[in-house]
């Protein structure tokens, strides 16, 4: 099937019970022993397994090409059990620019428990390859990149870590439908469910797709039952709800990041916009390449600095001064201000969430607010 058939379909059924077409939520904690004392219909607890999460993992798998997934109740969620499921002493690469969580997540978190860690820029395939060891077992990618949109050569990196008999992992939040890191070398992806998936900003969620069902997918699901870190029930539904519409709304999402993108490159007031769908983006070539548009998100940096960029903020009248992204609603922040201390983001940088309201009342709004 097509991209938006498998989207509408991927993990739903009609009920057998009562012929809905809509899923049931099975919001019970706990299900029925058979006499003899098994669990015929293949449910025992919600933490163990649930019909609604069992849905979403086998609706997500499908629409990324995926063996099997494993749903968790945010997305730093399911990193944490990415990295709980290698031993101490084991090495892993990440990119320098991924998300700010995600490396706090490490070096706060992991490193304390006895893993090692390289951040290197992952756009840069020598300083990828420089930092492999022979302890190497993982690699973290995440293209389109958060905050800077730096673009990483999946297929070129995925060869590279393999070669040294390392897991590849694509964090893919940024981009779902529009690239396919399983085709490209990818073992696992990651995806904050949070965002493009739920669509509407309401619900919380993470998950891991697997091209494989290995042991080291299934120590992931391991950890997701005994650390039960699930989502619930109702918070599956809207995820598997909000999938059905994903292709059609991040075309919608990229067209209007075009747009503004574009009218952002020639304001006088910015200096610099980040997104892979301009020309004069560095990563615009491998983006074209192994993406079929270029996405909702972009950053752009404002002149003068900090207090610039506060002022943009603070003029904004239809975007909404708000962390996340994905919704239907555009939203802005200053990246430098959220991350706080340590962080490597300009301080004339704000990122926006382009949602799907008319481009052009968009890019009135920020020809306003930049003066």
């Amino acid at each position: 099937m097509k991209i938006e058939t498998l989207a509408v379909h991927a993990g739903h059924a009609i009920d057998p019970a009562t012929g809905a077409v809509s899923s049931p939520i099975h919001l019970s904690t706990t299900f029925e022993r058979d006499t003899e004392g098994t669990y015929s219909r293949g449910f025992m607890y919600t933490r163990n397994n649930n019909p609604n999460r069992q849905e979403l993992e086998h609706g997500i798998s499908a629409l990324e090409g995926g063996a099997a997934a494993a749903a968790f109740a945010s997305g730093t969620g399911a990193s944490m059990s990415i990295f709980q499921a290698l031993a101490p002493g084991d090495h892993i690469l990440a990119h320098v620019d991924a998300y700010y969580g995600t490396s706090r997540l490490l070096r706060e978190v992991f490193q304390r428990w006895g893993l090692d860690m390289s951040f290197v820029d992952m756009s840069d395939l020598r300083a990828a390859e420089k930092a492999l060891r022979p302890k190497t077992k993982l690699a973290w990618m995440e293209t389109p990149s958060n905050p800077l949109l730096k673009i990483v050569d999946l297929a070129a990196v995925a060869k590279i870590v393999h070669t040294a008999g390392a897991i590849c992992v694509c964090d893919n939040t940024w981009a779902p439908i529009l690239q396919r890191p399983f085709d490209l070398g990818a073992d696992l992806i990651l995806h904050s469910t949070t965002k493009y998936f739920g669509g509407h900003c309401d619900v919380l969620g993470g998950i891991v797709v697997s091209k494989v069902e290995n042991d080291f997918f299934q120590r992931i699901r391991s950890i997701q039952y005994e650390g039960g870190a699930v989502p619930s029930p109702f918070d599956c539904w809207l995820i598997l709800r909000g999938m059905r519409t994903l292709p059609w709304r991040m075309r919608a999402h990229s067209e209007n990041a075009m747009k503004v993108a574009d009218f952002l490159s020639r304001h006088r007031k910015v200096s610099r916009v980040h997104y892979p769908g301009l020309k004069a983006h560095p990563g615009h070539e491998i983006a074209a390449k192994q993406m079929s548009t270029f996405g909702g998100m972009l950053s752009f940096e404002v002149k003068d600095g900090r207090d610039a960029a506060m002022s943009v903020a603070a003029k904004i009248k239809i975007f909404t001064r708000a962390t996340s992204l994905g919704g239907v609603e555009s939203l802005i922040e200053h990246r430098a201000s959220i991350e706080g201390a340590g962080t490597t983001s300009p301080e004339g940088l704000l990122r926006l969430s382009i949602g799907l309201e008319n481009a052009e009342d968009l890019i009135e709004d920020l020809d306003q607010a930049l003066g």
